[in-house]
């Protein structure tokens, strides 16, 4: 129990419910969800939420039930009553930061951008802070300010209705036919955000070698991806654990995984060999093919002249942050030699060994 993070949770009501009842439909707010995605986290030792709640008596049972502690700001005229429900809020959290040194984890559920200094102190007081918002509704501002950030529209167990059709009438049986067999696109999108992950995966894996020369675990990268990205989520991708994503990257060759100092946390590390040497070798090729054999290429443009080679080429993929990197590595392996030219004001390449 002690290694377990210790969280305190505090709920701005009103942004949150009515935020996610605007934008879906006049759907009801479940706070289930949240407690479940924080479950997996560490234990909740406080729950907090912020509201006058004449407005929300339904969900005042529902909170209650789930072991939440209302706090009550009533309306007063002349008042508003929103900053009184955000500064009290932001009150309690610092408050709480200080008093309770063994709480590590702050759990912020609102979209509303008045909350960032409020994450960035409780991040300066070295506590971790989850922010939990509906997407449509959440100011663009808090998600980067936080260790992590949740979408709630997102958890498991959340109920997003369809959205409706625009018009008054009802579609006609006839539409409603041609219309059904469209999701196709959602099909291939996952197909391409993978892809791109990927490369996501491979740059940050070679960011974390070059910076501490260490080994890189699974546990450090994932950390090291919700600082880069505080709404990353493998299950955004089609994948039900992280190792599940790092198991579909290896088999792709993107990274290789080794037994880690601590079982269910593998070592990850780059390929040594394979695609990086076949990208080598593509390179040449196409210096050699352009260049004509002693000629010299530009590198501006050689990048397409590559993907026309091979249209899944990517140089993220295979670690570098940029396609001169590339090139500088494969100089480096005695594939090409690389030089800038002053008179062309750009890199030249020619095929080494031709």
């Amino acid at each position: 129990m002690d290694q377990e993070d210790r969280i305190a949770l505090f709920l701005d009501y009103e942004n949150l419910a009515l935020g996610f009842r605007d934008h879906h439909g006049g759907s009801p707010f479940d706070f289930r969800p949240i407690a479940d995605a924080l479950a997996e986290r560490g234990r909740v030792v406080v729950r907090r939420a912020y509201a006058d709640w004449s407005y929300f008596d339904e969900d005042r049972r529902m909170l209650t039930r789930n072991h939440v502690e209302l706090i009550e700001i009533p309306q007063r005229m002349g008042a508003s009553r929103k900053n009184a429900a955000d500064i009290k809020m932001a009150v309690d959290a610092v408050e709480l930061a200080f008093e309770r040194d063994y709480i590590s984890t702050f759990v912020i559920c609102t979209g509303d951008s008045d909350f960032t200094p409020l994450v960035h102190k409780l991040r300066e007081l070295n506590k971790r802070v989850i922010g939990v918002g509906v997407e449509k509704s959440t100011s663009a501002l808090l998600p980067p300010a936080c260790d992590e950030f949740l979408y709630y529209d997102r958890l498991e167990g959340v109920d997003v209705p369809p959205p409706r059709a625009r018009g008054g009438r009802p579609a006609r049986p006839a539409e409603q036919v041609e219309r059904e067999p469209e999701p196709r696109p959602e099909a291939e999108e996952p197909v391409r955000d993978v892809d791109a992950l990927a490369a996501v995966v491979a740059q940050t894996v070679a960011g974390l070698q070059g910076s501490s020369g260490g080994e890189v675990t699974a546990s450090r990268l994932k950390r090291t991806l919700l600082r880069k990205d505080p709404t990353f989520s493998e299950s955004d991708y089609g994948f039900r654990t992280f190792g599940e994503l790092l198991r579909h990257l290896a088999a792709h060759t993107v990274i290789e995984l080794a037994e880690g100092p601590a079982k269910g946390d593998p070592e990850v590390s780059l390929p040594e060999h394979g695609d990086r040497e076949v990208a080598f070798g593509l390179l040449r090729s196409v210096v050699l093919d352009l260049g004509g054999g002693d000629g010299a290429v530009a590198l501006s443009g050689l990048k397409d002249q590559l993907r026309r080679a091979r249209p899944d080429f990517s140089e993220k993929k295979l670690g570098y942050r940029s396609f001169l990197q590339f090139c500088r590595a494969a100089a480096t392996a005695g594939a090409v030699d690389l030089r800038w030219s002053p008179d062309a004001e750009d890199y030249l390449l020619t095929p080494r060994g031709a």
